[in-house]
């Protein structure tokens, strides 16, 4: 997924695409396991992607904060 795609995410949506790689991943691990994974680019592509989201939802939390008036 790219960035310009993942930057149209609402933050709702962003947390749950999160959860969503983190569970492929786990699948991913599960499926090395047991042999059954056959393309292991797989796994640097959804790690990418996590950093990806995070980054973006740490962007925007630190602009919301940046955007209040502090008292």
């Amino acid at each position: 997924m790219s960035l310009k795609d993942i930057a149209k995410l609402d933050d709702e949506e962003l947390k749950k695409r999160e959860q969503e790689l983190r569970r492929h991943l786990y699948d991913l691990r599960v499926q090395v396991a047991t042999d059954k994974v056959k393309d292991l680019s797989q796994f640097g592509k959804d790690k990418k992607d996590i950093a990806r989201v995070l980054t973006l939802l740490r962007q925007r939390a630190r602009a919301k904060a940046a955007a209040q008036p502090k008292s």
